[in-house]
């Protein structure tokens, strides 16, 4: 039996589970020597000395909590015990914070720790004031390169570390256009193909329509679905120990203009999508909304939330800027599984990992997002078009996973937290978003230097 505890407050919005799509670049950082000792363990970290019948204490955020009870079902002899806490979620930075008390007790690590967020490599591979580093390295024996290697290509970029893999994705969340058919099909509207024609559209719908949205911008990953998607270079680590962050770029300015129109309007209010507020004005009332691939299970298809009824909800393909002759898109989320360096119990704790991220009890038959592991996210696809639930094939989303533009990286600091802070309640007050970006460029700048980074 699972035993279920409490470690700080559960948050819906954990199930962003920031996603890195497949177009995202690899993670390289120096200096990643995870030894607490001179001697290495067969799997290229010291390891604690290991008893497989030891009970393991898995980490997961409230609705990965159906995660850990699939593995139990298909493993009931091994014993977990299940803690959960906020994933990081919105960049809360929780789990570094809780694993660096750890470090200085010398004792209490979790044998597995889920994050929502796509950053944590960067520092869980790095010593800890000399401490061993938290995460176990996966690719050196622990988990099987035949399983590493079918994993969509670019999913463990986030994860990979001077070339050193230390974590698993749990699902991707590449965005796409998420649209409501039947509202599509009675008010007569053609699905945009482009941010120019989402903005005029949105623009009609108001005029037409009111009441009626075309997305929601208050949420801390608002950045990931909009500035990223229009390559705004406000993230770009292009190294160890630097980034480039450039908020007053054109392509900056178009996706902040265009937030700031449909907010005027009201077709892109700034309300968090996992508020009762949201789910009390907007239900049955969303014509479209940008967002990740995770939206169909944690928004649309949600007895708690929209409850969007079969056959309404379509998928179109990421939206393109006039005059680019490509599309890309951003990432929200897609979730990370880390097992700790410090586990008396590295097999079981393997097994486990490996099973919430490819086995399909979990990631077919469960879990709400897209699969970051390949085999299971074709059976995923199939599993949801079979549903007859979608209006339209879901394959704009599989394309999509290879569209996630590689400008915006994954550095130690975290651009939600970042946003929350300082953008949210000002864009909240009423100040226009065009006005806010030299503040954005010093709250980025400010965080990137504190944690050691040079800014360009």
């Amino acid at each position: 039996m699972v035993g279920i505890h409490t470690v700080g407050p559960r948050r819906t919005a954990a199930l962003r589970v920031t996603a890195l799509g497949a177009a995202t670049a690899v993670l390289v950082l120096a200096g990643c020597s995870t030894g607490g000792s001179s001697a290495n363990g067969s799997y290229g970290f010291p390891q604690a000395t290991q008893d497989t019948s030891s009970t393991i204490t898995v980490w997961v955020d409230a609705d990965r909590q159906a995660a850990a009870k699939a593995f139990q079902k298909a493993h009931p002899n091994t014993k977990i015990k299940v803690v959960t806490y906020d994933g990081s979620a919105n960049g809360s930075n929780s789990f570094r914070t809780k694993m660096q008390l750890f470090d200085r007790a010398g004792s209490g690590w979790p044998d597995v720790v889920f994050s929502s967020q796509n950053n944590d490599a960067a520092w869980a591979s790095q010593k800890n004031n000399g401490k061993q580093a938290f995460a176990a390295v996966l690719d050196k024996g622990l988990v099987p390169n035949d399983t590493l290697s079918k994993f969509t290509p670019g999913a463990l970029n986030p994860c990979t570390v001077s070339g050193q893999v230390y974590c698993l994705r749990n699902d991707l969340a590449q965005t796409v256009l998420w649209y409501n058919k039947s509202l599509m099909d009675r008010f007569g509207y053609t699905v945009p193909t482009t941010w120019e024609e989402y903005e005029a559209l949105g623009e009609k719908l108001a005029k037409e329509h009111p009441g009626y949205i075309v997305g929601a911008q208050g949420d801390a990953w608002t950045p990931e679905v909009f500035m990223w998607a229009s390559k705004c270079e406000a993230n770009n680590i292009t190294g160890p120990k630097s980034v480039t962050v450039k908020t007053d770029s054109t392509t900056c300015k178009r996706a902040a203009s265009l937030l700031d129109t449909l907010r005027g309007d009201g077709t892109v209010p700034n309300v968090s999508v996992f508020t009762p507020e949201f789910v009390k004005n907007y239900t049955g009332k969303v014509l479209m909304m940008p967002g990740p691939a995770w939206y169909a299970g944690a928004i649309f298809n949600n007895p708690q939330s929209l409850n969007v009824p079969p056959g309404q909800l379509a998928v179109s393909a990421p939206l393109l800027w006039k005059g680019e002759d490509k599309a890309v898109t951003g990432n929200v989320g897609g979730g990370t599984w880390f097992i700790s360096s410090h586990s008396t119990n590295l097999k079981a704790a393997a097994e486990f990992v490996q099973f919430v991220t490819t086995a399909d009890d979990y990631q077919v038959n469960v879990a709400p997002g897209y699969p970051a592991y390949a085999p299971a996210a074709q059976k995923w696809i199939a599993k949801q078009d079979a549903s007859k639930y979608f209006a339209t094939p879901l394959q704009p989303i599989a394309t999509a996973g290879s569209q996630v533009w590689d400008g915006w990286g994954y550095g130690l600091f975290s651009q939600e937290a970042v946003w929350a802070k300082t953008m949210t309640p000002a864009i909240t007050s009423g100040t226009s978003i065009v006005d806010l970006l030299p503040t954005w460029q010093q709250a980025i700048e400010n965080q990137a230097k504190v944690n050691g980074y040079t800014v360009s």
